[in-house]
């Protein structure tokens, strides 16, 4: 058995788990509540009690198991009793997917053949056949901004705006233009662009969102695959790899595809207001005055030491090096290629591991020799891979409230802000062209005519806390209402962004 966040053969970054949620035909979730091990389809939205993990069997790629949110695996007996009680997966544990043409799933039971379905707390899996009851609507529960890699060009997929495509021939996934976002709307996915363009099944980009933008996901051995309108599958074509549908009305190795973390990518500017660089082989030095893949940097937070380490697009790591110098030589992680980060308002300073800072000298070479931090110690960070920003935080998404002008923090649907960078500091913008301010009374609005300074910190990995003006951070209260008043970084301030 194995999850399937297994490493993909070549990619530089994890695959993402694939956790979803299943809608039956009433419209509602499978849902594991958390005593009697019961299960039921009465959750009207996506929260943790819906989220599912797939696991495949090792030996039979076929075979899937359901887990629960409790980490325990939904099971069907030989009369079609359903229960969610085993902690490892056993034979009655075993499931196959059915895929239907209109992209649902029927989930059959291995051992004894019958389809699951219900609704309520009526359910069972004692269907012979595949009826309306049987069929589940698959919505993923991971964040819908991801890097997309070809499993059989093991190359990524990345906006060309000159060719107006999205291009699968990127070897690594560097830069704003290898972000996807997926739009789920009506059971089916949209491929959304850094310039928030849709992918149409004919490969052009275009500005609304349609049938012909419209995919539905099927998983084949743990990877993805998406069904235009047409019954045709997504595929790279001809030398760019160009994406688009392809011949195939069946998913094979061309049409099959992972979903990768994207991990914040960064361009740093010192006192001497140049960029910091690798163009200039293997030390790290601030001496550019235009960003390149070459100045920016994938900042990788260390799951245990919450530390962050900086990638070159050449895939090194900065390291410390003798003499305190900063160079691109590591290429295995360790303590040289970790740093502190103190956030300092509109700038960071950087501690290496010999607990000095890292100061920019006068040919712009960063070394770490400094003991205090002042103009040569800060260092100007633009967060450069998220223009359009969706937080998670731990009740649901942030979406506009219906009738106010204040936020939501507890929704299992989600708006798209527009991040705007502006001197170490970020704006946030509404759906309506209005910029995010915070209240008197620490209430978070989205109606502003004016820009309100927002600061991101990453304090681990996959999240960022967000501080506004009054030195306090984005958090969600008890009801679901987005504040601006927490005191410290807790779980109730932390985001998937």
């Amino acid at each position: 058995r194995v999850a399937c966040s297994s490493m993909p053969t070549n990619g530089i970054n994890k695959a993402l788990k694939l956790q979803f949620g299943l809608i039956n035909y009433e419209n509602r979730y499978l849902t594991a509540e958390a005593f009697g091990f019961k299960v039921n389809a009465s959750g009207i939205s996506l929260k943790k009690k819906q989220i599912w993990t797939l696991e495949q069997d090792e030996q039979d790629g076929q075979v899937v198991f359901l887990r629960s949110h409790l980490g325990r695996y939904l099971a069907s007996d030989k009369a079609g009793k359903i229960i969610c009680g085993a902690e490892k997966p056993d034979p009655e544990c075993r499931f196959l997917i059915v895929p239907q043409s209109d992209g649902r799933w029927a989930l059959q039971s291995e051992p004894y053949q019958r389809y699951f379905g219900g609704s309520a707390d009526y359910l069972s899996c004692f269907a012979q056949a595949i009826g309306e009851q049987e069929l589940w609507a698959v919505h993923l529960a991971l964040h819908p901004q991801a890097s997309l890699l070809s499993v059989a060009r093991k190359r990524y997929a990345h906006l060309s705006a000159s060719d107006g495509e999205i291009s699968v021939d990127s070897n690594i996934p560097w830069g704003v233009d290898s972000l996807v976002t997926l739009v789920y709307l009506d059971g089916k996915y949209s491929l959304k662009t850094c310039d928030s363009r849709f992918l149409s099944n004919d490969g052009k980009l275009v500005k609304e969102n349609s049938n012909t933008t419209s995919f539905t996901l099927e998983l084949k051995s743990g990877k993805l695959a998406f069904k235009d309108c047409d019954g045709k599958y997504l595929a790279p074509v001809g030398p760019t790899g160009t994406l688009r549908s392809g011949r195939c009305s069946k998913p094979g190795k061309d049409e099959l595809f992972d979903l990768e973390e994207s991990h914040p990518q960064v361009v740093f500017q010192a006192a001497n207001k140049r960029f910091v660089s690798v163009k200039q082989g293997v030390s790290i030095s601030a001496n550019q005055d235009v960003e390149t893949d070459m100045e920016t940097f994938q900042m990788e937070i260390d799951k245990e030491s919450k530390k962050p380490m900086f990638r070159t697009n050449g895939g090194s790591y900065w390291t410390l090096v003798t003499h305190g110098e900063i160079q691109s030589t590591a290429t295995e992680v360790e303590v040289n290629t970790m740093f502190d980060i103190e956030w300092r308002g509109h700038r960071v300073a950087l501690k290496a591991s010999n607990g000095k800072y890292v100061c920019t000298k006068k040919n712009g070479q960063l070394s770490a020799v400094s003991d205090t931090v002042g103009d040569d110690e800060l260092l100007l960070m633009k967060l450069i891979n998220r223009p359009m920003l969706i937080l998670h935080g731990e009740n649901g998404y942030v979406c506009h409230h219906k009738n106010s002008n204040t936020l939501d923090a507890n929704r299992s649907v989600y708006d798209i802000f527009s991040l705007l960078f502006d001197n170490g500091a970020y704006h946030i913008k509404s759906v309506n062209g209005k910029f995010w301010y915070v209240s008197s009374s620490g209430l978070v609005c989205s109606d502003g005519e004016k820009a309100e300074d927002f600061f991101l910190e990453f304090p681990e990995h996959g999240r960022v806390a967000i501080k506004g003006s009054n030195g306090k951070y984005l958090r969600g209260d008890q009801g679901g209402t987005l504040m601006c008043d927490g005191a410290s970084v807790d779980a109730s301030s932390l985001w998937e962004y």
